[in-house]
């Protein structure tokens, strides 16, 4: 798979930023998948976790889609971002748009970034928060 890099490796930092402004600007799910390691894992606290790209991307395809009641836009806001080695830490507000309204929710994130590529991705949020907005 092509890498989502451009020119020489890019810090963990970097990648992390790069893949939170793919989201605001709407990328696919082809392209937000290849930002991810083929084992890579993805957890939503207190949901499962997703192991694999592949299931990753089938995640998010599955909760962006155009039309009621589906999610049709997620623009990451980044707050504070802090690295430490290939742990990257985002403190973000998530802004949802839905096809007849939009909500922020408060998101702590954690990145495991390998070679270019997020290993891991968890996130940190209140569920009742988010469902109860999702309505």
């Amino acid at each position: 798979m092509e890498s989502p890099m451009d020119g020489p490796m890019e810090s963990p930092i970097e990648v992390v930023r790069r893949f939170c402004a793919a989201w605001s600007d709407n990328a696919g799910t082809a392209e937000l998948a290849a930002f991810f390691s083929d084992d890579a894992v993805y957890h939503n606290i207190p949901l499962a976790p997703i192991t694999g790209r592949t299931a990753i991307a089938d995640t998010i395809s599955s909760f962006i889609r155009p039309g009621p009641p589906g999610i049709e836009h997620i623009e990451f806001r980044v707050i504070n971002i802090a690295a430490d080695g290939p742990i990257v830490m985002t403190e973000r507000v998530d802004v949802f748009k839905l096809p007849d309204k939009s909500f922020e929710l408060p998101v702590m994130g954690t990145f495991e970034v390998r070679d270019g590529r997020i290993d891991a991705w968890r996130d940190y949020f209140d569920l009742n928060q988010f469902t109860s907005r999702m309505g």
